[in-house]
């Protein structure tokens, strides 16, 4: 004989299954939201990177320009450096990347 704090557990650690329909309504909503999640971020992109405002959104386009932007701001970064150490100025390791 179970004592009845057993049967307790059992039933709180058993949990109901969900019916195939449940199963694929959740899996359509965490899809939504996946993709709701990227459509943010392509939109996010836009606000940041100069020349995207405005423009109707091609996701290979958003990513182009970002690349090209990052690689801009990463060169003027470089350029920073230079010139302060040209200057005299030093800059750490870590923050010359």
């Amino acid at each position: 004989m179970s004592s009845p704090t057993s049967n307790s557990q059992t039933a709180a650690d058993e949990k109901p299954r969900l019916s195939e329909h449940e199963k694929k309504a959740n899996h359509i909503a965490s899809e939504q939201k996946r993709r709701q999640a990227i459509r943010e971020g392509f939109d996010r992109l836009t606000e940041l990177v100069p020349g995207l405002e405005g423009q109707g959104r091609s996701e290979s386009v958003v990513l182009k320009k970002t690349v090209e932007f990052m690689r801009e701001q990463l060169a003027e970064r470089r350029r920073l450096v230079g010139r302060v150490e040209a200057l005299g100025g030093q800059v750490a390791e870590d923050e010359r990347r």
